[in-house]
């Protein structure tokens, strides 16, 4: 039980402290409204599970021990949080949200591919599994239990996004945003960007 508590503790933690998911959500839900915020929650949800599948596999305690590997990976996950940021930053201030349209300017496989990329690109998500995976569960743990906690895990990622997603696409909030659109685009741009840039600088030799 002490254990169910820890990874629960830790996993709630993790996820409600703000980074890039948190930023691509609201970005997507105010930007193209409430299906795509929940398809990025969606795609975030997955990518937690791609961590989760490595760490079982043992490979994420390579990627503890392999300074070079693990370096590889933060810059790549860097790389990827500034080009979006960038994207975003510079975006056209003018775009109309339907909640019942189809996404204009990106696709449902856009949308699940954005949440997917920043959260298996996130070097924060791997720190998170890793270290939960290494430090709490137990070697004697069983799989099915293991594999349970990682369910958990991204099932809690999905709830605390949709949450996000349904908020930040709510229509007197959403009317609010669009007006400072640009503003809006500035600042999530602008802390996606910073995000990498950091990311970047601490992962460099």
């Amino acid at each position: 039980m002490t254990e169910l508590v820890a990874v629960a503790v830790i996993t709630i933690l993790a996820v409600i402290s703000p980074g890039a998911d948190f930023a691509m959500v609201v970005r997507n839900s105010c930007l193209y409204g409430r299906t795509t915020g929940l398809l990025g929650a969606a795609g975030v949800a997955a990518g937690v599970l791609v961590h989760v599948t490595y760490t079982m596999l043992g490979v994420g305690l390579v990627i503890a021990a392999d300074t070079a590997l693990f370096t590889a990976i933060k810059l790549l996950g860097a790389g990827y949080l500034v080009y979006i940021g960038l994207r975003t930053f510079f975006a056209r201030a003018d775009l109309t949200v339907d909640l019942d349209a189809s996404q204009a300017g990106l696709t449902r496989l856009g949308a699940l591919r954005s949440g997917f990329l920043t959260n298996v690109l996130n070097p924060k998500t791997t720190l998170f599994v890793v270290s939960t995976f290494t430090q709490v569960v137990g070697t004697e743990t069983p799989l099915w239990q293991q594999g349970l906690y990682g369910l958990f895990m991204s099932l809690a990622h999905l709830g605390w996004f949709a949450l996000v997603a349904l908020f930040f696409s709510h229509a007197r909030l959403r009317t609010a945003m669009l007006r400072a659109q640009k503003a809006l685009n500035r600042a999530i741009g602008g802390t996606l960007v910073g995000l990498g840039v950091a990311l970047g600088v601490t992962s460099a030799p």
